[in-house]
């Protein structure tokens, strides 16, 4: 990931102020609707007021929204997921079913009718609950949420990129009856903030073989010694590895990869959240991660998760991932955690918490501005990577022997790591992280350009990396591992944290992780063993899979 998008707001623009608009605040109630008693803590655009209001949303809009649902018994879900992840426990590794889950800790069937019952009464058109009893979808005009969250909608000039968007000018409120089950409504706004540039090093001119430079797959399989693995059979089959993206590709690019190549992947499935995207803004990004998965693992099955770019479609993709329960997930896309709003980060959160009660493997890119992610000059790190449930994957300079085989890593100066200000220590974290908050990456994998991969997009050839790269990479060795250790009757990769930081924690460290102690990214230098640039390290494929499959 390159460096985010990180304000809303133009620093010169003189704002106009948000109250005027919200004038009398909520629009009048319809007679004999219920009072609104509670607003939805959160859930307005971070740095709104200093944006230029520009006027009122044209009432006849339509606009989709996405509602999460508070899940039941926080509490049980957290000393579940606190066994899950413990190897002393009996319940280690023991998963839940989406079916399981919903019924232990989704939304019950009663708060779903209210809640379904309270939009429909407002002319709302609602969708079915996801699997896990957590989200649901809505629409309607701007007129009909308006009255129906009790908030107003107005239009946004952002002076420093020119951008218009429009945004609730207050945070909705919601009736007594439901208000204790939604925690977050997105989709009150159409500023899309996630932004996900794999970081190009050069291109490469199109002249045939010669011409492509950086990873190839013989060269990734040599680098992270999976030779073995892959001669022996297991490439991912049967394993199913989901890539989260906010942007659309061409097919057409995958293919003149894999011809290339010679390889024979199937064809990656597409699929639309929320209506998907056409928007190629980000094609290199989902071809980089496509093409990563099928170097390393080409027997998995590929489905990309396409959701508009919006905190709408954040949700939605997320709540979809958990209810399809894909075994593995890759996403390259995120933003530092101070620029989420907290509703979102809290339905997100939740969304994850499943994930890792699933027992599914999530790897998320931990960015690509070192210490610094929310570019402010400070120490900040990037979300979804900071959250306990998922693996984040830092940035390493790769570098290959004259035989092609791993020669050394040092640490990426882009590498994201450092200290959530948002989540606590997880316990599987406790021995290495003396604060209170959780420090991420977890682990590492080539991201510097300089050692990029090579990629095809846009009908030519170039070399990539960003820990866009480290993410995909990640996930396709767990396809590998999850190959293996089905043929071998033992239990797949699962929520991945508590494998690697045991088995790191282990005697058999060096054999499993390249531990990288050279680097740093800016406030944190990579030492001997865990540290905040590049976690563990990245992995020795045969020397991993050898430790934990025999």
């Amino acid at each position: 990931m390159s460096r985010r998008l990180r304000a809303l707001v133009g620093l010169l623009a003189a704002p106009l102020p948000i109250i005027a608009l919200g004038a009398g605040a909520a629009p009048a109630l319809a007679a004999g609707a219920p009072a609104r008693t509670s607003a939805v803590a959160g859930d307005l655009l971070p740095g709104l007021s200093h944006s230029v209001a520009t006027g009122a949303v044209a009432p006849d809009r339509r606009i989709s929204v996405q509602l999460s649902l508070a899940p039941r018994n926080r509490e049980g879900l957290a000393a579940f997921l606190a066994q899950v992840a413990n190897p002393d426990s009996a319940q280690y590794k023991h998963y839940l079913t989406v079916r399981q889950f919903a019924d232990r800790y989704g939304a019950d069937a009663a708060t779903v009718a209210r809640v379904t019952a309270f939009l429909t009464a407002q002319g709302l058109k609602v969708g079915a609950p996801t699997a896990n009893r957590l989200s649901l979808s809505a629409s309607g005009t701007a007129a009909q949420l308006e009255r129906a969250f009790g908030t107003r909608l107005a239009t946004f000039h952002e002076p420093r990129s020119g951008r218009d968007f429009f945004a609730n000018t207050l945070a909705p409120r919601l009736p007594a009856a439901i208000a204790s089950a939604v925690t977050d409504i997105s989709g009150l706004n159409d500023y899309a903030r996630f932004t996900s540039h794999a970081v190009p090093a050069k291109p490469a001119p199109h002249t045939g073989a010669r011409a492509v430079t950086g990873l190839t797959p013989p060269k990734a399989r040599s680098a992270y010694n999976l030779n073995s693995a892959i001669n022996a059979g297991y490439t991912g089959a049967g394993s199913t590895v989901a890539l989260l993206e906010f942007s659309a590709f061409a097919q057409s690019d995958i293919a003149a990869y894999d011809s290339h190549f010679a390889l024979k992947p199937s064809t990656p499935t597409v699929v639309n959240v929320s209506g998907g995207t056409t928007d190629l803004s980000g094609e290199v990004e989902d071809e980089l991660d496509i093409e990563v998965v099928q170097a390393i693992a080409p027997g998995s099955t590929v489905k990309v998760y396409e959701a508009p770019n919006s905190d709408a479609g954040e949700t939605a993709v997320y709540a979809q991932l958990v209810s399809d329960d894909v075994p593995v997930i890759s996403t390259s896309w995120g933003i530092d955690e101070a620029d989420e709003t907290p509703s979102n980060l809290t339905a997100v959160h939740t969304d994850l918490q499943e994930a890792a009660a699933q027992g599914q493997s999530v790897y998320a890119a931990s960015g690509d501005s070192g210490s610094d992610d929310a570019g402010n000059g400070g120490t900040s790190v990037d979300f979804p990577a900071s959250d306990p449930s998922v693996t984040g994957t830092g940035g390493t300079t790769l570098k290959l022997s004259s035989t092609g085989a791993w020669s050394g890593e040092t640490a990426w100066s882009g590498s994201g790591g450092g200290v959530s200000s948002e989540f606590a220590t997880p316990g599987y974290q406790a021995s290495v992280n003396g604060g209170s908050k959780r420090t991420v990456p977890d682990v590492a994998a080539d991201a510097d350009p300089s050692s990029g991969w090579a990629v095809y997009s846009q009908g030519s050839w170039g070399e990539v990396g960003g820990t866009s790269a480290a993410a995909p990479n990640w996930a396709a060795f767990t396809a590998i591992y999850d190959d293996e250790a089905k043929a071998k009757g033992k239990p797949a990769f699962g929520f991945a944290n508590p494998t690697l930081y045991t088995l790191a924690e282990s005697s058999q460290y060096h054999s499993a992780f390249h531990d990288v102690t050279s680097g740093s990214n800016g406030a944190y230098n990579a030492g001997t063993g865990y540290d905040d640039v590049t976690g563990w390290g990245s992995y020795n494929g045969a020397g991993f899979l050898g430790a934990e499959l025999g």
